[in-house]
């Protein structure tokens, strides 16, 4: 250990919310943007600590960005530490998707706003393809995983095969591969370096060496295991006693519990099953609905999942019984909120001290590979399904011999959408435009696009 003292519980409050305001560009953009303030302007962290508490984020169900501000939290002020990070890394945009649902609701179907989502809703169809694309490079680096990759499509695009499912596959046949001896499951690959700065360990206030309240305590672990599964899961439990199963505050409470163990591969992977369900099983949005909420998260601070909140708000909102429908609403999204993001710190707290023992695991990182592949095809879905709702007004679900395809109706393609679609795709990889540049141009010319009469 070093004697320098670490920096007080105030001073590093001060620079979680700051990151918190500043967490605008999905993952890679908040996790190179803590990299920036924490390892090279405040020197509190080494690159070597920073990317194995990263690495070790990414191996969990959840917005991994911000359980790394969790966990870089936790390892310098203990829970207390993890709390703050956690919590101000999120409020802002808790804050402004609960702004925006309420104007939605209010006055979504009014001209101007109308055509500002008409706008954002090319703008985030760009962006899903370009995701789709940066995390296919990285992640098909052999016949096996792009095999995987595209089983993984054809399951969930044609057969309605649920999420869950195909990530289970997924990761069994990395698991046993890597155990037969394949050479497709070794080497795994990583996630690369996020800073082009390298910082010396021995500058900084957290070296390699680590504080003693990192070090596994079981019995520590126990309590706070017990403490966050009671404020995750009792909340839940209550609702299904009192309300009943049927009552949509249990439906959102119970779905968004599942959705928070099996968000592996980070938000994009899993929208495009949390879309499918909220729209085709539960009612709650309709398809260029849940467009308009991704576009709020693309353009507000926190994690891209943060869409779940204008989801249950919305499901609240329609369904609301006793309740006024903002009241409903309002409560509907703080709850997908709490059931979405409480486990993440369970996940922190509970199996940071045990990471060193998953560090060097080769078929854990196989399985990890696999998965990572099956994400891929996942959100190439995603971004076919939101392609066909944007392109065209009218779509059809193709049924036979097992298939559930969706198909467009071509007389109904909407030019206008495809045009906006294809500048901001020339924006996003020609000129490579930034995320929030992109929806803000593809925002105004939705709204010119209204004036003149061409929606």
């Amino acid at each position: 250990m070093q004697d320098r003292a670490y920096p007080t519980l105030a001073a590093a409050t001060r620079i979680w919310a700051r990151i918190g305001l500043l967490s605008f560009g999905g993952p890679a953009g908040q996790i190179a943007l803590m990299h920036r303030i924490l390892v090279e302007e405040q020197r509190w962290l080494g690159e070597k600590r920073f990317l194995h508490a990263l690495n070790y984020c990414m191996l969990l169900p959840g917005p991994e960005a911000m359980q790394l501000a969790v966990y870089i939290g936790w390892l310098m002020h203990r829970t207390l530490g993890g709390i703050i990070a956690g919590v101000l890394f999120v409020l802002p945009g808790v804050v402004a998707i609960m702004a925006l649902s309420w104007i939605y609701a209010l006055y979504g179907n009014v001209g101007p706003v109308e055509a500002l989502f008409f706008g954002l809703k090319a703008a985030v169809l760009a962006i899903v393809v370009q995701a789709v694309i940066r995390i296919g490079s990285r992640a098909l680096k052999n016949g096996a995983m792009v095999a995987i990759a595209a089983a993984s499509f054809v399951a969930i695009f044609g057969f309605a095969i649920p999420f869950p499912l195909i990530i289970l596959v997924a990761g069994l046949i990395g698991f046993f591969g890597a155990r037969a001896g394949l050479p497709a499951f070794h080497g795994g690959g990583g996630h690369g370096k996020v800073g082009k700065v390298q910082v010396d360990d021995a500058d900084t206030l957290l070296g390699e060496e680590s504080p003693d309240h990192t070090q596994v305590n079981r019995g520590w672990a126990f309590r706070i295991s017990g403490v966050f599964l009671a404020l995750w899961l009792a909340p839940v439990g209550l609702l299904f006693a009192v309300l009943g199963p049927e009552n949509v505050f249990s439906q959102i409470a119970g779905f968004f519990s599942v959705m928070a163990v099996v968000t592996f591969g980070g938000a994009y992977a899993v929208l495009a099953y949390v879309a499918q369900e909220a729209v085709q099983n539960y009612g709650w949005l309709a398809p260029g609905e849940m467009l308009d909420g991704l576009g709020m998260a693309e353009t507000t601070p926190g994690p891209l999942i943060m869409v779940t909140q204008f989801v249950g708000f919305m499901g609240a909102f329609r369904e609301a019984s006793g309740l006024s429908p903002l009241m409903a609403a309002t409560l509907g999204g703080l709850l997908t909120t709490w059931v979405t993001f409480v486990p993440c710190f369970l996940w922190i707290f509970l199996g940071a001290p045990f990471i060193e023992r998953l560090r060097d695991n080769a078929v854990l990182t196989a399985a990890l590979t696999a998965i990572t592949a099956a994400v891929v095809g996942v959100i190439l879905n995603l971004a076919v399904w939101f392609g066909l709702h944007v392109v065209f007004d009218e779509v059809r679900t193709l049924t036979a011999y097992g298939l559930d395809l969706d198909v467009p109706v071509w007389s109904t393609v909407n030019l206008a959408a495809a045009a906006l679609v294809l500048a901001a795709l020339v924006a996003v990889f020609r000129f490579r435009l930034g995320a929030v540049t992109v929806l803000a141009g593809c925002a105004l010319a939705g709204v010119a696009l209204a004036f003149v009469g061409l929606t």
